[in-house]
């Protein structure tokens, strides 16, 4: 795990940091480690599944292709020798 030093934090910044992290019940290591991963992960996608899907591939057109005709079914195999 990697350590940072911030120096010249203002003290009001600090004294926020101190009070959010006493409501949160955690030390303010812990809720600095906190800010940084939910400003830095990046969030999940909004919208359902189908419409991201529709969206991704939309500019492919893909309802422009050829559908090819239907092949008659052939007859299953006999297993019964």
């Amino acid at each position: 795990m990697a350590s940072i030093t911030i120096r010249n934090l203002d003290e009001e910044l600090k004294s926020k940091l101190r009070l959010q992290s006493a409501q949160h019940g955690c030390s303010m290591e812990a809720e600095v480690r906190n800010i940084l991963r939910l400003v830095l992960t990046p969030a999940a996608p909004q919208g359902d599944f189908a419409a991201r899907v529709h969206q991704r591939f939309a500019e492919l057109q893909l309802d422009a292709l050829p559908i090819p005709d239907r092949q008659a079914v052939r007859t299953p195999p006999n297993f019964e020798r």
